[in-house]
């Protein structure tokens, strides 16, 4: 939120705030998905997850955690599910023997398609709201924001900190 955007009180209207609106872009987005793929298909996390594993087969929990941006826990117990679903197979690795190997089942793929499929129309239900001309553009400068989230993530934290101080001082 920039200081065009505080109201001379101090205070801020959250139809201006972007992590605001990109919150209840999700909650939207979140219902469109639920809408189109019904109560006995995947979650929004479990599709990420198998889409995830379907470009990185075998990969190990770890990896998936920073793959999909999932914590730890969460996936740990969303993987266990799955395997319960026949939608996921597990094994040890041979490098780590405390490491598990994650690949998707037949099962699992068969899902995955069908959710693709619900979630394209779900996510073209969501871009409808914009003009054509804008929905490349919109995508584009998401994916901006997530590159920069990624960056952050993955050690630029400190840099983006310093950078910071270096401003305000």
């Amino acid at each position: 939120m920039t200081k065009g955007q505080r109201k001379a009180n101090g205070s801020f209207a959250l139809s201006d705030s972007p992590s605001y609106l990109l919150k209840r872009c999700t909650q939207y987005y979140g219902d469109l998905y639920a809408h189109e793929t019904g109560s006995t298909e995947l979650t929004k996390q479990q599709f990420t997850l198998l889409a995830v594993l379907e470009q990185n087969e075998g990969a190990s929990q770890t990896a998936l955690v920073e793959l999909t941006g999932i914590d730890r826990s969460t996936l740990a117990e969303m993987v266990r599910r799955m395997l319960e679903k026949d939608l996921l197979s597990r094994e040890r690795t041979e490098e780590d023997q405390r490491a598990n190997s994650v690949a998707i089942s037949a099962s699992g793929r068969k899902a995955l398609r069908a959710a693709r499929t619900a979630a394209d129309r779900a996510e073209k239900a969501l871009l409808e709201c914009l003009p054509p001309t804008e929905r490349q553009k919109f995508v584009k400068l998401l994916s901006l924001v997530a590159a920069a989230g990624e960056s952050y993530v993955s050690g630029g934290a400190a840099a983006l900190r310093s950078r910071g101080r270096r401003r305000r001082a």
